[in-house]
C-alpha cells in the first residue's frame, strides 16, 4: 500500500499519458494518448498499480507501467519515474 499511498499523494490528475506497450490486460494500444484522471480502485500489488483512464467514453484501470506522461508537472514526471524505475529493478 506504500506505493499506492506515494502515487496517489505526488500525481497532479489529471495529465494525459501515451500507452508505451500493448498489455494482455489492458485495451490500450501502443502510441495512444489517454486522460488519466485517478488511482484505479483495483488492488494494487508490488509489481502492478493501476490508474483510471478516460477511454472510449467510459473510465478503466489500466497498469501504470503501460503509460509515460505527455508534458507531466515535475512531481507526476518524477513519481512515475521512480514506479517504472522500481519495476525494472
Amino acid at each position: 500500500m506504500g506505493w499506492y499511498a506515494y502515487l496517489d499523494d505526488i500525481l497532479d490528475f489529471p495529465f494525459e499519458g501515451r500507452c508505451i506497450e500493448q498489455r494482455e490486460e489492458s485495451p490500450l494500444e501502443e502510441g495512444k494518448t489517454v486522460r488519466v484522471v485517478g488511482m484505479s480502485p483495483t488492488d494494487p500489488t508490488l509489481r502492478q498499480m493501476f490508474v483510471t483512464v478516460e477511454w472510449m467514453d467510459r473510465e478503466l484501470g489500466v497498469p501504470l507501467e503501460q503509460l509515460e506522461p505527455v508534458k507531466p508537472n515535475d512531481n507526476t514526471k518524477q513519481a512515475i519515474d521512480d514506479w517504472h524505475y522500481w519495476l525494472e529493478r
